[in-house]
């Protein structure tokens, strides 16, 4: 979603409150509720092009009654709104009206998109894969039924695009819905074979095998490599501490001393490539490293000598045709008993932090791993 500020997003979502459910129309076995659907005076007025179908995720866990319930109440203040919104155990929320311009994912998207779809996020797997049904065949049959082709993200210019898609062929910086899909173990592979067949009206299978057919072309599967991650820290006025491959339990599973503060940081991995930066208590971010060398501490580490770092952001970029995958981390504190919140890469995955971290108060544990879902 753009143009939508997070902060005011979530406490607005965390307020929203729950009214009474009308359903009252039909899509692909399951039922849409128009409580929430903007009147005709409300919205734009501009027709779309019938070109592609967007898929979404919403940025928080929050109930996707209240997401519809905010879009429904902000939509001009914040410029943001979507077509549907799909949660709460696989129901479905009209927002905005189906063929006409949302503003969901920039001008062109919104110009070329009949309907775009928002998943809501959360925590529980049984609601998920009842969402994730309903998310799937409304993206399908929406497709169907403006003449759509319901191939994901694929070279051509028409077909059903996700937002990160959107971001990497047209303007953006937003990567759903793939990070929530993959918390939930649903790769990229995954999503496109299910929109592409689709799931039967009871929704047992979520993982439909096509049946074969001389006209359907057997799904590769996905090409997903190994990466392995080293990293260290250096402690504040003393040495370079023990490189740490990946994570793990105890004093060798992070990087870092506890209750300690730490001033230099390098991260290399043995594929792809990653870029990392740190916030120091002095200086604020710095500027992004692409090398990892503790000898030249200008272009090979992150951070200063003698400066506290309180802050740690990085983003791997998957090689091509490989399975797509993010840098995972996550820190403590000198000021904490436990880590924070998990990130993913540099904050373009939502549902995931955008750096590791507290500012103001020294980074004294790190650990990151890299791969296609957190495993924190």
């Amino acid at each position: 979603m753009t143009k939508l500020n997070k902060l005011r997003w979530v406490v607005a979502i965390a307020a929203a409150f729950f009214v009474g459910t009308t359903f009252n129309s039909k899509v692909s076995a399951a039922t849409i509720n128009n409580d929430y659907a903007l009147n005709s005076s409300q919205g734009s007025s501009l027709r779309t092009s019938n070109n592609v179908i967007i898929a979404h995720a919403t940025a928080v866990y929050a109930p996707a009654k209240n997401v519809a319930t905010y879009e429904k109440r902000a939509w001009y203040d914040v410029g943001a709104y979507v077509q549907y919104v799909v949660g709460d155990g696989g129901n479905i929320y009209r927002v905005g009206a189906e063929g006409y311009q949302a503003w969901g994912a920039g001008s062109w998207a919104n110009a070329n998109a009949p309907v775009q779809i928002e998943l809501a996020q959360t925590y529980d797997n049984a609601e998920f894969h009842k969402d994730y049904v309903t998310y799937v065949n409304l993206l399908r049959s929406s497709a169907i039924k403006y003449g759509i082709p319901t191939d994901v993200d694929s070279s051509a210019w028409r077909g059903v695009k996700s937002h990160l898609w959107i971001t990497n062929h047209v303007w953006g910086d937003h990567t759903d819905p793939y990070g929530y899909l993959a918390s939930h173990g649903i790769t990229k592979a995954q999503f496109a074979h299910d929109v592409k067949y689709g799931f039967s009206s009871s929704g047992n299978n979520v993982n439909p095998t096509p049946k074969p057919s001389k006209h359907n072309k057997p799904v590769k599967p996905a090409n997903k490599k190994a990466v392995h991650v080293t990293y260290a820290l250096h402690q504040k006025g003393k040495k370079w501490l023990n490189p740490v491959k990946d994570f793990g339990s105890g004093s060798n599973g992070f990087a870092g001393v506890p209750n300690s503060k730490h001033d230099m940081l390098y991260i290399k991995v043995n594929r792809g490539s990653i870029k990392y930066r740190v916030h120091t208590k002095e200086d604020g971010w710095q500027p992004w490293v692409h090398k990892a060398n503790k000898n030249d501490t200008v272009n090979g580490v992150a951070g200063i000598k003698g400066h506290t770092i309180d802050g740690v952001q990085m983003y791997y970029t998957t090689p091509k045709g490989e399975t797509y995958q993010q840098a995972y981390y996550r820190s403590q504190t000198t000021q904490r008993v436990s880590y924070l919140g998990t990130c993913a890469d540099n904050g373009t995955v939502k549902g995931f932090d955008s750096f590791a971290g507290m500012l103001g108060e020294p980074l004294d544990r790190l650990q990151i791993h890299i791969n296609d879902s957190s495993e924190f």
